[in-house]
Parts: C-alpha cells; sequence; structure tokens
C-alpha cells in the first residue's frame, strides 16, 4: 500500500523510539510532526533518514496544568495533515484527536495516559484539579476511527479508567540487534527515573544489597523541575540509544520496578540482546514475559536484592534466562509490528463495503 503517513510523536520518552523504529520498519511515506520540548540535534538527524520532521511549539498534554493551553492542538494537526498531503493520521497522544476535524482517517494509539498512570501507581482516580485530562483523553478515543495499545493489560487498564473500547492490541517492536547470552557482570536498568511509576526508588533501596553494581540510564529530571537522586545505585543519565545498547550488551542483569508499563521497550531491547530478565510483578510484564523473566513484588526492595544475588550467582540460571528471554523477544520483532499496523490503515483507507439491508 503506498500512502503518506502524518504521525504525531514527542521527543520527551518512549514514544520517539516507538515511531522512528514503526516509520523505519512501514517504509511508507511517513511525515513526522512533534510536540512539547524540541528534539536534540541526534534526534533530528534520526528522523530526517526516515521521513520530514515537522516540530510545532506546541506542549503536550501531560506537561500542562490548563486544557486552554491545549486548544491550538487539533487545529495544528489538520493543517498540517493538508499541508503535507497525508492520506492518514496516526497520533501517538490521544488527547490531540479531542476536537480535531478532518476528512482523513484517524488512528490513535494510547501508550499512556496520567488517568490509567493514577489508576496504576496510586490506585485512585485522578484529583479533581487533573479531571479535564480524562475527560479530553476520552474524547479523542471516542474520536478516532481506531485505536491502539501495545498490550493486553493496557488495554484492559484503559477499559477500568475509560469504559469498554474496541482497541486493537499491537505490541511494540525493537530492532535491536538479537544476542546469545554473554556472561556479562553487572545490573543495568533503563528508564525515566523522575517519573514515580518507574519506582526507581525501589531498585536503589534495592542496590544496597546487590552483589553486582546497579546502573540506572535515563533522565532525572522532569520537564517541569521534578528530579530523582540515587544513594546506592550509580546513574548515567540519558544516554544516545545507540550507547544505551552497548551498555546492555555488556551488563549481566537487566531489571524493571515499574508498576506502570504499558510495554516496555527497554526490556524488550534488553532480552533481544540475551540479557536475563528481572521484572516487577505487574500484569504487562507478566502478559509478555511469563516463563521467560523472574519476577518480584513490585515495592519489594529486599525481594528485589535476593533475586538478583540468586541469578548473580548462577551462571546457569543466567543463561536460561538469558536464552527464554532471547526466545520470547522474537515475538517483537518491527516486521509484525509493521504488518499489524499496516493492515489497521488498510482498512481505515479502504473501509469493507456495508452488507446491504434485506
Amino acid at each position: 500500500m503506498s500512502l503518506r503517513i502524518l504521525m504525531t510523536l514527542d521527543a520527551a520518552g518512549g514514544v520517539w523510539r516507538y515511531a522512528m523504529d514503526l516509520a523505519r520498519a512501514l517504509r511508507a511515506d511517513v511525515v513526522f510532526l512533534g510536540f512539547g520540548p524540541p528534539p536534540s540535534p541526534d534526534q533530528r538527524t534520526e528522523a530526517a533518514a526516515i521521513g520530514a520532521l515537522d516540530w510545532t511549539d506546541l506542549p503536550l498534554d501531560w506537561m500542562v496544568g490548563d486544557p486552554a493551553v491545549l486548544s491550538p492542538v487539533p487545529a495544528a494537526v489538520a493543517e498540517a495533515a493538508a499541508r503535507h498531503g497525508a492520506d492518514l493520521i496516526h497520533l501517538n497522544l490521544p488527547t490531540q484527536a479531542a476536537g480535531l476535524v478532518t476528512d482523513l482517517p484517524v488512528l490513535a494509539v494510547h501508550h499512556s495516559c496520567v488517568a490509567t498512570w493514577f489508576r496504576a501507581v496510586r490506585g485512585t482516580d485522578l484529583p479533581p484539579d487533573w479531571a479535564w485530562q480524562r475527560a479530553m483523553n476520552a474524547a479523542g478515543l471516542d474520536r478516532a476511527d481506531a485505536v491502539v495499545a501495545p498490550s493486553r493489560a493496557h488495554a484492559a487498564l484503559m477499559a477500568q479508567v475509560y469504559g469498554p473500547l474496541p482497541v486493537a492490541v499491537v505490541p511494540n517492536a525493537t530492532p535491536a540487534p538479537e544476542r546469545g547470552w554473554s556472561g556479562g557482570a553487572g545490573i543495568v536498568a533503563a528508564g525515566r527515573w523522575w517519573d514515580e511509576g518507574k519506582d526507581g526508588a525501589t531498585l536503589d533501596r534495592a542496590a544496597a544489597g546487590t552483589h553486582w553494581p546497579v546502573k540506572m540510564i535515563g533522565p532525572l529530571t522532569a520537564p517541569d523541575g521534578q528530579a530523582f537522586r540515587a544513594t546506592h545505585a550509580r546513574t548515567a543519565g540519558t544516554l544516545p540509544h545507540a550507547a544505551t545498547l552497548r551498555t546492555l550488551r555488556d551488563a549481566g542483569l537487566f531489571v524493571s520496578p515499574s508498576r506502570y508499563e504499558p510495554f516496555g521497550l527497554a526490556v524488550a531491547e534488553a532480552a533481544r540482546l540475551g540479557l536475563p530478565l528481572l521484572l516487577a510483578d505487574i500484569p504487562t510484564f507478566r502478559e509478555l514475559w511469563d516463563e521467560a523473566a523472574l519476577f518480584f513484588p513490585p515495592g519489594d526492595a529486599e525481594a528485589l536484592t535476593d533475586a538478583a544475588n540468586r541469578i548473580a550467582a548462577d551462571p546457569g540460571l543466567q543463561r536460561r534466562l538469558g536464552e527464554a528471554a532471547r526466545d520470547r523477544a522474537r515475538r517483537f520483532l518491527p516486521e509484525a509490528q509493521a504488518r499489524a499496523m499496516i493492515d489497521l490503515y488498510a482498512r481505515l483507507i479502504q473501509p469493507q463495503p456495508q452488507a446491504a439491508a434485506s
């Protein structure tokens, strides 16, 4: 299918990696429309090798406290789609569909939102001053012609927050190179550590007792100034993606303590590289990695330490876990993701004819 896709993205989190890897695998004409903090020079170079990059000065929904600030977003999406001659709009933030006026098909991927974050991390609904976030996401999900979630567990969480939705589940993917278990040492984790949902605090407490040192890769300070500081683990800050993969490759164990993870791309990357996985026992990780990882109760630093030390002391267990993770990660390859997305695009571009009334 030959089509031009307008795909929204941001440079502040995992959506960037999702968009780059998917667009590359689609082999389609993709125009990226960016929101939020501008991309780095390296990110601009990466995007330019795949498709056109059109950056706005408009914010991301989770970075603002007043919904009125987002009112120009749908018009900006519609204008860009018309200007670039798009055949379809792929939104990576459902609120961008709220109030969107266009004749083009609209697909929205729900990577995350503050409402599902609160439900998973704190077990509550949004506080009253954030209730507009749920309303705007609900409006965007209702406006979209198709909605995608990256896991069944996340689709179920969406249903808890937004009610029943017709959601297609298309797992995320990674083109990270496949490699067998290498027998490396050291513990590595990757995440947006200022985010409470990544639960860096539990990993940092666990690092006080792990036999292997712990390295945490990822941003420590949020755009609004919220910060994470480690006491026992080493923090590497934000690294270029290639450097992150090199660090993973040389480690002996990958840990994710996340309490909220719609998919967990860093886990899949580590698995492709043959690392043993030690994961918080949350629904998403059970769905994707059951029998291919070891699990510990979320928030339990002592259990994390004990499991990490057990793995570090047993090369046979390291090998078995690394091989199991690598084999499971073959389910999450870009070619499979691209085929599933192209099928969804085709259904939107060429809807099936309605059966004639009898």
